[in-house]
């Protein structure tokens, strides 16, 4: 194919991307421009038919090269010269690389209400003046699978290397998939700092706090400040970036005129440690009421397609732009909370040792562990991991810890059953560990036994139960982690 040809094609096919927030919408922290002085937007099908009209090259330049894919043979061959209706014909074979024409509407600098949807309260001067004065960045992404998955993380580190060129960063991928504040407030000091001193801190648990335990709001708040809290303590001059990713039920809230709980409550958090925090999930909601995109062509569900990634890396650089636009300033720590919002908050949260645990019945250490029922292994779960495995009822194992609450992180899988649970000698009571999920896969699963104790030393006692779920086989328990606080 002649290079001039397949420059041309490749500019249009990158411009028709770029304009519906597709890879390289994001250029040094800003969406490029999208209407120029003409008043037409560049990426509209007028504008590209105007454009594929005047197309000048000669058909007999195409004539020899030969082109082995059949789409492209129909468009370069000695008989048809490059057209704008052949052109437009090829967008429409590449379409399925591209966000759907619905998209096109959607400006990221251009905001439904004239508002923003960030808050930058203490604003992250911190991180500016390490990559800018020292050259040096750890950034950290803390979240579940959507963070885990390639997408909106990769636009971001690219932004950041281009804002600051001359940094040398290094970039933490802490995303799990399945996972909430709850279970990274424990993890934290495994996946995050043991790696070093934080510059800047992205969490987000939106969505997996509300799809695992949408009725314990509570822990909500307790995972989140845990999660900042803890950063705060090992370094107060690490910047916290708080992110509210969106899933239908968010949605409907805000079309109802309601803040979805989850979002209430990792508000009270970025309000009182003054963490930046973007709203994602509203902004979404406003741009598919103005009409700018639709969930189910465009976004693609809570697991985002690559425009709903773009829009996400879009809207959180855009973000970063308006915190970093003044001066910077000297170092100064953040301010933590003389008390916490919530004195059980899990901001002393740690994985405790399997080895300290005492099994007192029908239960093995089993290294790597072994599922009984064959079914897909999730995220943490693999299958070198050690855990604690019982299949019978009647089965218990003691922990004992220092502290105000414990917990076990689980494989939750299709035979997984009901606990009896109680702590210094007190009654029992009931936890069912079969999730909406279990049915088909092993996932990792937090569950707090008991979060309200006072300060000091506890011993808790665990008992698989004789019944179970009735969507369950059976009365496992895979124990991999347990969780201190």
């Amino acid at each position: 194919m002649p290079r001039e040809v397949r420059q041309q094609i490749e500019t249009w096919l990158r411009d028709w991307t770029n304009q519906q927030g597709g890879p390289g919408a994001v250029f040094e922290g800003a969406p490029l421009p999208r209407t120029p002085a003409g008043g037409a937007k560049t990426g509209s099908p007028r504008e590209y038919r105007k454009r594929l009209s005047r197309c000048t090259i000669p058909a007999k330049k195409l004539a020899k090269h030969r082109v082995n894919s059949v789409p492209m043979r129909l468009f370069f061959s000695r008989k048809i010269s490059l057209c704008a209706t052949t052109v437009l014909c090829l967008l429409c074979l590449t379409a399925p690389l591209l966000p759907s024409a619905s998209a096109v509407s959607y400006d990221p600098n251009v905001l439904p209400r004239g508002r923003e949807y960030f808050q930058l309260r203490d604003g992250l001067n911190n991180s500016r003046v390490r990559f800018e004065k020292e050259k040096t960045g750890r950034v950290a992404f803390l979240g579940g699978s959507i963070t885990a998955a390639a997408g909106w993380r990769e636009p971001l580190m690219r932004y950041l290397e281009k804002r600051f060129p001359e940094t040398k960063f290094e970039f933490i991928g802490a995303g799990i998939g399945s996972l909430g504040s709850v279970p990274h407030s424990f993890r934290l000091e495994q996946d995050v700092l043991s790696k070093g001193p934080i510059d800047l801190l992205f969490v987000e648990a939106a969505v997996n706090d509300a799809s695992n335990h949408p009725e314990l709001t509570q822990q909500m708040l307790r995972g989140m400040e845990g999660v900042v809290r803890h950063a705060r303590m090992a370094n107060p001059n690490t910047d916290i970036v708080q992110m509210h990713f969106v899933m239908p039920p968010h949605m409907e809230d805000y079309n109802a005129g309601r803040v979805p709980a989850v979002i209430q409550q990792h508000e009270k958090v970025a309000v009182a440690y003054g963490n930046p925090s973007v709203d994602l999930a509203l902004e979404v909601t406003d741009r598919i009421k103005a009409g700018e995109f639709t969930w189910a062509d465009d976004f693609k569900g809570l697991h985002p397609s690559p425009f709903g990634n773009q829009l996400y890396a879009n809207s959180i650089s855009r973000m970063l732009e308006a915190a970093w636009k003044t001066p910077a300033r000297p170092v100064h720590p953040h301010a933590i909370p003389a008390q916490p919002l919530d004195p059980k908050s899990y901001f002393r949260g740690r994985f405790g040792k399997l080895e300290d645990v005492k099994l007192l019945s029908g239960f093995q250490r089993m290294a790597p562990w072994k599922p009984a029922v064959s079914a897909k292994i999730h995220g943490l779960l693999t299958k070198d991991s050690p855990a604690l495995v019982a299949l019978q009822p009647g089965a218990e194992l003691e922990l004992a810890f220092e502290g105000t609450g414990v917990g076990l992180l689980i494989g939750a899988g299709p035979d997984t059953g009901v606990l009896e649970v109680s702590c210094d000698g007190g009654p029992s009571k009931k936890i069912d560990t079969f999730t909406s999920w279990s049915a088909g896969l092993y996932l990792a699963w937090a569950v707090m036994l008991e979060d309200e104790l006072p300060p000091g030393r506890h011993v808790v006692r665990v008992k698989v139960a004789p019944e179970h779920n009735s969507k369950s086989s059976g009365t496992g328990l895979y124990v991999f982690r347990i969780l201190e606080n």
